[in-house]
């Protein structure tokens, strides 16, 4: 398949403090996974040299798709030692590269992808990491903006997931025929840890939200935390955006890799 390079259109402008993964250290590249009939594009990395089966973690598309910034989060995974997959779950209903602003691709795009469909396409990559060098009992997830309600609702759907981190998902929202659920509505239905990373000066997702969250998280006595960065805005670890702010990228980060070793990444 061809390689993919870029960022998406609608992310523009882009900011000078992109960072970039070197590969001397991984394999990485494009696949095809097939996923309901369908055979879904996919980018994966992996460490060159690894004893035995990988744990895996699934990486979720900001609503850009699955462009430059999101493959490097994976080789910064495979670096950590993990198999790393970032699918393109808008696959079937267009390309998000086909638009230059964030209004239309959300309307055209990203609000006519059900969230079943995306769901049982994660399923899919799951059972594909297990068929290619994964680990089915070290399975984790972690998502962007639109990855990171996804990945609250994948917590609430597959029972063989480890842990999941959530990195600025919207918590709350209206309720569609394709978005019948959101995080608030699943957070007595966890069957993994969920970390969830937030940005104080997120003008979507306001703190009273993810106040609501914590205090649904608590009654149900789930095990999941959530941190708030007051400084950060949305989209903090978008170092291609101006938005991204490197303390709390950096520290997200970090919690992230804590977060999995502590409940997904141990064999066992």
């Amino acid at each position: 398949m061809t390689e993919k390079t870029g960022f998406a259109p609608a992310a523009a402008p882009h900011a000078s403090t992109i960072v970039t993964t070197p590969e001397e250290a991984i394999s990485a590249g494009e696949t095809s996974i097939p996923s309901q009939g369908d055979n879904m594009p996919a980018y994966h990395a992996r460490p060159k040299s690894a004893d035995g089966a990988l744990p895996v973690v699934i990486v979720i598309q900001e609503i850009f798709g699955v462009h430059e910034h999101i493959r490097d989060v994976c080789r910064r995974l495979a670096l950590e030692g993990y198999l790393a997959i970032a699918p393109e779950l808008y696959f079937r209903q267009g390309d998000p590269n086909d638009y230059s602003d964030i209004p239309t691709l959300f309307t055209n795009l990203v609000s006519k992808v059900p969230d079943a469909q995306v769901l049982a396409d994660l399923d899919h990559v799951a059972s594909w990491a297990a068929r290619n060098g994964g680990d089915p009992h070290r399975l984790m997830v972690t998502g962007f903006c639109w990855g990171g309600r996804i990945s609250w609702l994948y917590a609430a759907h597959n029972p063989q997931l480890k842990a999941a981190v959530a990195w600025y998902g919207k918590l709350v929202g209206e309720k569609t025929l394709n978005s019948p659920k959101q995080p608030l509505d699943i957070a007595v239905d966890l069957n993994a840890p969920v970390l969830g990373l937030y940005g104080g000066q997120d003008t979507g997702i306001p703190l009273d939200t993810v106040e609501t969250m914590r205090h649904a998280l608590r009654a149900a006595n789930a095990k999941a935390e959530i941190v708030v960065y007051p400084d950060a805005g949305h989209a903090f670890n978008a170092d291609y955006r101006p938005s991204y702010h490197e303390e709390s990228a950096k520290d997200g980060w970090e919690r992230m890799l804590a977060w999995f070793r502590l409940y997904g990444a141990k064999k066992g």
